[in-house]
């Protein structure tokens, strides 16, 4: 009954047009607001999916690591554990440690990461190799691939550097030389990658064998295992049954886990988006206060007639609620259909780009989820609710006065 009273409202001619007008106006506020919700956090989740998937470049699905000091040794039994546990697709050995590497006068503080031959499996840094070629050599003729921001630093081009850089590692015992403490080699250059700022200024790849033998590990001692699970494999499970079958020396840690403090970050940072936006829906929301206080008295003929005839005050008061629900979901829908269309269009045509030409797309990215669309019209409708109070509450408490 509140529908059919506030759709009768809704279509008919007032009896003045200025009340027309500014309801029409509310409900363009709202797609607008609605539209302009969506399509933030679309272009959100787009920038959020591409920085996710080049942290999923180099960190893998699960990694098992030491819970005690920076490195652990693997049986062969382990290793063949580790390989044929449900849902792992393949595994990398690699042992890792902070390095200053030289060419000349300049240097750099790197993390120096030795990996074996099946990293490429369980990683996608080779797709990521920008100039010259993924080389990592081998134990007595090593050879790096560097991040680009570490062969900025070193003032060097990897792929065509005819001499080799110094690398310094420290090395296991105590000596009261500092001196003595340093392992130093030369290390050959191949090539540089480029995956995300983090890792581009950080990191340098080499092959295991090297970093074993300059830090005087055993053959069998590593800093970490890494693995790449099969599609669709669930990463709690896997890892409950690895920890269930490596023992308590050993700590299995997720991608989420290798990264928390980011990906908690990148949530926060979405829900104080939302926040925000949602704030300009309810000032958006403020010209449907003004939409329906004129209807009220417009319709307060209408309001006495109803009261006299024994309708409650909170029947009233739902009929224009109803109202401005109405005036909210047909404002929000068109606003999620116009979403809809420049979602499309921004990832079809890539309208508006982006300046620079250094980023990995030249266009900015959209995600449109569901998710996003009904939790933008809830916020619409409860933020319409809350605008539809005021007036609606004025409504109902009209005194008859018939004459």
């Amino acid at each position: 009954m509140n529908f059919l009273f506030a759709w009768r409202y809704f279509k008919s001619k007032k009896s003045t047009n200025a009340i027309n007008i500014i309801a029409w106006i509310s409900v363009l506020a709202i797609m607008v607001g609605t539209a302009s919700f969506i399509v933030v956090l679309s272009v959100y989740n787009g920038f959020e999916d591409l920085v996710k998937s080049l942290y999923a470049s180099f960190y893998t699905d699960l990694k098992v690591v030491p819970v005690k000091g920076k490195t652990i040794i693997f049986t062969p039994e382990e290793l063949a554990k580790i390989k044929t546990a449900p849902g792992v697709n393949a595994y990398s050995l690699n042992v890792e440690e902070k390095a200053l590497m030289r060419n000349g006068d300049w240097q750099s503080l790197v993390y120096l990461k030795g990996v074996d031959s099946d990293y490429t499996k369980v990683t996608a840094v080779k797709q990521h190799v920008r100039h010259g070629n993924y080389e990592i050599g081998t134990a007595d003729k090593p050879v790096a691939v560097l991040g680009v921001g570490i062969e900025n630093a070193l003032a060097l081009e990897a792929e065509k550097a005819l001499l080799p850089v110094t690398v310094y590692l420290p090395q296991k015992g105590e000596t009261t030389d500092p001196l003595q403490s340093l392992a130093a080699d030369n290390i050959s250059t191949s090539g540089s990658f480029a995956i995300q700022e983090d890792f581009d200024n950080k990191y340098v790849i080499t092959n295991i064998g090297f970093m074993q033998r300059m830090l005087k590990l055993q053959p069998d001692e590593y800093s970490a295992a890494e693995i790449s699970l099969k599609t669709g494999a669930d990463p709690d499970k896997v890892k409950r049954n690895l920890k269930a079958a490596l023992g308590n020396k050993i700590d299995v840690i997720t991608r989420y886990e290798q990264n928390k403090t980011f990906f908690s970050a990148m949530q926060l940072e979405k829900w104080i988006i939302y926040g925000v936006l949602s704030l300009i829906l309810t000032v958006a929301a403020f010209t449907m206060i003004g939409a329906l206080t004129m209807l009220v008295l417009e319709k307060q003929k209408d309001v006495q007639i109803l009261k006299a005839l024994g309708t409650p005050d909170n029947k009233v008061r739902g009929i224009f609620l109803s109202e401005g629900l109405l005036l909210a979901c047909v404002g929000g829908v068109g606003g999620v259909l116009l979403a809809i269309v420049i979602c499309w269009a921004q990832e079809k045509f890539k309208i508006i780009a982006l300046e620079g030409g250094s980023f990995v797309i030249d266009h900015y990215p959209v995600k449109l989820y569901a998710s996003d669309v009904l939790l933008v019209l809830f916020t619409v409708i409860i933020v319409a609710m809350l605008a539809s109070w005021f007036p609606s509450r004025k409504a109902s408490l009209q005194p008859i006065e018939l004459r």
